[in-house]
């Protein structure tokens, strides 16, 4: 069991390399004292503000993506009642239209039965 200083020395010695990387990276190292605390600054700002943004303001964001898909999924209530209403006056268009030609055709077939009849 590594003892507790050991830990400690290694975590701390990780911070460095990482900060070391980190100054490596952005060319940190050839700046000023004063140059870096205004480029950190500036860095940390920029973070912070897209951090709050995000807390803030996605969640609001991703409940109107998930309610926009949901309204192009399903469609809206008005237009449902709508469709739905259009959709019973068609059929009811539809089924009125075949109910007269069948009861057309009943009313041919009975006078051509009738006169069948007559005839015989």
């Amino acid at each position: 069991m590594p003892s507790e200083t050991s830990v400690v020395s290694s975590g701390f010695r990780w911070l460095q390399r990482k900060r070391y990387q980190y100054e490596v990276t952005f060319s940190l190292y050839m700046l000023t004292p004063t140059e870096k605390f205004i480029f950190n600054s500036c860095i940390f700002i920029i973070f912070s503000m897209v951090l709050i943004a995000g807390c803030l303001y996605l969640p609001q964001h991703i409940n109107f993506l998930i309610n926009r898909a949901w309204f192009y999924y399903q469609g809206d209530a008005d237009s449902k009642d709508g469709l739905a209403t259009s959709a019973a006056e068609t059929l009811a268009g539809t089924v009125g239209d075949r109910l007269r030609a069948v009861v057309e055709t009943a009313r041919a077939s009975a006078a051509t039965a009738a006169q069948v009849e007559k005839e015989l």
